[in-house]
């Protein structure tokens, strides 16, 4: 096969898949590592965070074709739901104020060991 970053050879992909799953498997988690590795540093855990997440859903979904609605409705979630790409274009280009986003804070507990019998 040849690796050309910016082509994607369908026919390639579509005879290991259908030839040989397991090879497909591994040679398609084995890409999608190196695309994550080959990422800056400021966006690679969220990469693999969300890699994570497209792998449960694959695993869950009764058919390829059900995962592959649910991956959709979680990219169109990012792009047009609430704090989405397009609320957010729309900020930058003054179409929409800014949305006041309370600030986050949390209570943190400590963690007690068992107790020592001694």
């Amino acid at each position: 096969m040849k690796h050309h970053e910016d082509e994607f050879e369908f026919d390639y992909w579509a005879s290991l898949a259908n030839g040989d799953p397991e090879a497909f498997e591994q040679a398609r988690r084995e890409v999608l590592a190196s695309l994550i590795e080959s990422a800056p540093d400021t966006s690679r855990r969220r990469l693999t965070g969300l890699q994570w997440q497209v792998d449960r859903v694959r695993e869950q979904a009764d058919t390829p074709l059900g995962a592959c609605l649910r991956i959709s409705g979680m990219m169109w979630d990012k792009v047009l739901g609430e704090d989405g790409l397009v609320e957010r274009m729309e900020e930058l280009t003054g179409e929409r104020p800014p949305r006041e986003r309370p600030l986050r804070s949390a209570e943190v507990l400590p963690l007690r060991g068992p107790e020592r019998r001694g």
